[in-house]
């Protein structure tokens, strides 16, 4: 896909600059030539030699180069590339793209280009949700910036929610997607994600530990490939994607009833962890501790979103995707599952609370289909997710 592509990679000064890393290794495996430039404040986070070395090519850092200038180097820089990739994006690099400054080389790169620039946005989160950065995001957007992330997560600085960059296949199937065509370009995908909150009574209510970011992550991975996306989602941990539509919900009844509106789609996928059970009689007012005792609660049984779609006689999806979470034999328990519910594949993952999965990072998944049982090694959610996306898109056709 990116076979032949010049990527103009300027590396800004946050601690996600450690990513780029990562992210020029994994554009050079697709085939494209990396070409790194690193701000003064970048250099405090990884070293021109290390950068260098994994792009195979000259990093470049000053404006004022006797050598390059001679040349004009910066234009010549600037119009070379098929794409330039700002990644870290932080909250001074993206305010001086706003404004139209040119005060050190990677700016300057930005403002003197008639290239297609995107970004990957990496800041406090604090910094993220600030009105300056809001209306200078608004800004280049309106320029033509294309933005990818940036996702929530712990920082750094100990705080938690959105701005910390991608993961870089994340960037990398953004960058994939720029260049097209994307396989999932024309297909309507459902996806469900995030848990179920089942009212006992106006205060409180029953759920699970679900944070909502694999299926978060999965939308976006599918987004990139170039998919329609409708993005049911419960009261999740994690903020939704961009370029989705999002349809909140609460309940598993609502969960289903979005579902069902949401049909006819070329793809379902279930990564919702959603309550198999409700109290029958939710009280309307809050329960209160009484000397007769302890409340007695009657549960029913929720509807099953994924064996409804899965057995449908007409309009049914052409791929049909569940998750199973599971605390012990997960392969049987999955394999059951899926010839149980008529699903075409089972993502199953053991969420026993020693693997940290259920509302961590990181996911261990095995992929049930009727070929048998496919284990993936431990990798980000994003990766999983980016893994997932091209399945579904080969799958497709």
């Amino acid at each position: 896909m990116l076979q032949d592509k010049r990527i103009l990679l300027i590396l800004t000064g946050g601690i996600a600059a450690y990513k780029g890393l990562d992210l020029i290794r994994r554009l050079r495996e697709r085939g494209a030539a990396v070409t790194p430039v690193l701000t003064r404040a970048a250099e405090q986070f990884v070293t021109p030699l290390s950068v260098a070395a994994l792009a195979g090519e000259k990093v470049y850092r000053d404006l004022f180069d006797l050598t390059d200038e001679a040349e004009m180097g910066h234009i010549q820089l600037s119009r070379s590339a098929d794409l330039i990739l700002v990644a870290p994006a932080t909250a001074d690099i993206i305010a001086k793209m706003a404004q139209g400054r040119a005060d050190d080389l990677a700016s300057t790169l930005l403002l003197a280009t008639d290239t297609p620039v995107m970004i990957a946005p990496a800041m406090n989160v604090r910094m993220w949700d600030h009105p300056a950065t809001q209306r200078n995001l608004t800004r280049i957007a309106g320029d033509g910036v294309a933005v990818v992330g940036p996702n929530d997560g712990d920082m750094a600085c100990g705080e938690f929610g959105p701005g910390r960059m991608s993961e870089p296949l994340e960037i990398v199937a953004a960058v994939e997607g720029h260049f097209g065509p994307r396989p999932l370009t024309g297909k309507h995908v459902i996806v469900t994600s995030g848990p179920t909150h089942e009212p006992i009574d106006p205060v409180r209510y029953i759920a699970n530990r679900s944070s909502g970011a694999q299926g978060t992550a999965l939308a976006r991975a599918l987004v990139a490939l170039g998919a329609d996306v409708t993005f049911v989602t419960g009261p999740a941990d994690v903020a939704p994607p961009a370029d989705v539509k999002i349809v909140a919900v609460e309940t598993a009844h609502e969960m289903k009833d979005a579902v069902d509106a949401a049909l006819p789609a070329d793809a379902a996928i279930f990564a919702a962890a959603v309550a198999d059970w409700r109290v029958a009689s939710a009280s309307d007012q809050k329960l209160k501790k009484s000397k007769d005792g302890l409340p007695v609660l009657t549960f029913a049984e929720n509807p099953d979103i994924l064996a409804g779609v899965s057995q449908l006689a007409t309009g049914r999806p052409g791929l049909v995707v569940g998750f199973a979470a599971e605390t012990h034999d997960v392969v049987a328990h999955a394999t059951a599952k899926r010839a149980r519910k008529g699903c075409d594949w089972i993502v199953a993952n053991d969420v026993s609370p020693e693997t940290g999965i259920m509302g961590g990072p990181e996911n261990a998944v095995i992929l049930i289909t009727d070929q048998g049982s496919d284990p993936w090694p431990r990798m980000s959610k994003a990766d999983v997710a980016t893994r997932l996306a091209q399945r579904i898109a080969n799958a497709l056709g």
